[in-house]
């Protein structure tokens, strides 16, 4: 295939066919086409975009370079969640148990963690044996026996979108709407859906941190889940500061068993009971609003959430003594306290210095390939608006050593700022909801 002509046809503003789009793929995918003259062509896409039916080409391409998920027809609605990504963020971890409890399947593909944000797979694999590499087959038949499978992308899903997001990540053009799109729905309409839920983040702990570029996303991701038969619905949440109070893997393992057993913070709670209400509504499950939400809390009330989550721990090789002796995750060897350097009002905390932060403490990384220390990290006990009194604890540190220690204080040293006048508490929690139709403000 000569890509020439077509990098230079997509510089200079112009359109590839679907046809150009589907074999550029294949050759990619199968070592034809090199790094180099991809990255100029995925350059190019940052620069000019794409039109709609390109966009459907290279999602269309990507989802069919690998295989797909199939059910048999009677496994109850299918509907998953995807999260832009944050820093505190472990709703999948509380989600999907709860989802899958009250007669949703939930096959969920999810990431690791990368720069400042965290990573559902390095949570779960926080749980000693727990596996998140299992082929589809296990997939399909976990599903369709527990109702939920917790798992990373293999190399059966979507193979050139693997390849494709590795350069992406090595050239600065992540934050391309389009490949972001295009990338994301590929992945999640081979996982065989009914219908997705986004959880677009916004604010300065998010990838897109203004609202119109997350809108924007929501609205290309739905158009090609409604086009190709997965009803899609968005939520924007906040991320301008940590959701919940754990940021570092095996503590947000900790604070997702907390939230399954009826004690999640209620910031998290409130992120996650909205995203549930509308996996409820997508499956058919419930068509009231108010309904959904009382038959997750319920769920979780009566103990139905945290069984499926032992459940599926069982099913993936991991160790279910986690749920009742958080002894058998694994511990950081030194902790430290954190205090209130003055008295005032907490006018922020950074997500993104947090977020880094686990990273150098060792709970991170900065390459897909990094090893990461699973038991690191910060659990901040305030939020924005908060008043606090000067030598008062806001957070505690957990580091591999007493040097990590002062390293973590530094952190939170630039990440928390204390005014003297009140504060205000941040962006609304739940801000927008995104339909195929309408974009509805909430708060």
């Amino acid at each position: 295939m000569i890509v020439i002509p077509l990098i230079e046809r997509k510089r200079d503003g112009g359109r590839l066919t679907r046809e150009e789009w589907s074999q550029l793929v294949v050759e990619y995918a199968a070592g034809r086409v090199p790094d180099y003259q991809m990255a100029a062509l995925l350059m190019a896409v940052l620069l000019n975009g794409l039109d709609d039916a390109e966009l459907g080409g290279l999602t269309d391409a990507m989802r069919g370079s690998g295989a797909c998920l199939e059910y048999d027809p009677a496994t109850v609605p299918r509907v998953d969640k995807h999260s832009t990504g944050g820093v505190g963020d472990k709703v999948s971890l509380v989600l999907a148990p709860l989802v899958a409890s009250v007669g949703v399947a939930v096959p969920m593909i999810s990431g690791r963690g990368l720069a400042h944000t965290g990573g559902t797979l390095d949570k779960l694999e926080s749980i000693p044996g727990f596996r998140t590499d299992l082929a589809l087959h296990e997939v399909r038949r976990q599903v369709e026996r527990i109702g939920a499978a917790l798992i990373g992308q293999t190399s059966e899903i979507a193979p050139a979108d693997r390849k494709l997001y590795a350069l992406r990540d090595a050239t600065a053009t992540v934050e391309a709407i389009p490949l972001m799109a295009a990338s994301i729905m590929s992945k999640k309409l081979a996982e065989g859906l009914n219908g997705l839920v986004l959880d677009i983040k916004r604010g300065s702990g998010a990838f897109l941190p203004h609202v119109k570029d997350g809108l924007e996303l929501a609205q290309t991701m739905i158009g090609l889940g409604e086009e190709r038969g997965c009803r899609t619905v968005a939520l924007v949440t906040a991320m301008d500061r940590p959701l919940g109070r754990a940021c570092g893997n095996a503590l947000e393992v900790e604070e997702a068993v907390a939230a399954l057993q009826g004690e999640g913070p209620p910031d998290l709670m409130e992120v996650v009971y909205a995203l549930g209400t509308e996996m409820l509504l997508l499956a058919g499950v419930e068509d009231d609003v108010k309904r959904a939400g009382r038959t997750l809390q319920e769920a979780i009330t009566c103990g139905k959430a945290v069984e499926k989550f032992r459940e599926i721990i069982e099913a993936q090789g991991g160790n279910p003594d986690v749920l009742d002796d958080l002894a058998v995750l694994p511990h950081a060897p030194s902790v430290g306290v954190y205090e209130a350097p003055a008295a005032g009002y907490v006018d922020r905390v950074e997500p993104r210095v947090i977020g880094q932060g686990v990273a150098n403490l060792g709970g991170g990384r900065q390459h897909m390939d990094d090893g990461i220390d699973h038991s690191v990290g910060f659990v901040i006990t305030v939020k924005p608006g908060d008043r606090v009194a000067r030598g008062q604890p806001l957070a505690s540190i957990y580091a591999r050593e007493p040097a990590d220690v002062r390293m973590g204080r530094d952190a939170l040293d630039r990440a928390i700022r204390i005014v003297h006048d009140p504060a205000e508490g941040g962006l609304p929690l739940v801000s927008h909801r995104v339909t195929a139709k309408a974009v509805e403000i909430l708060g």
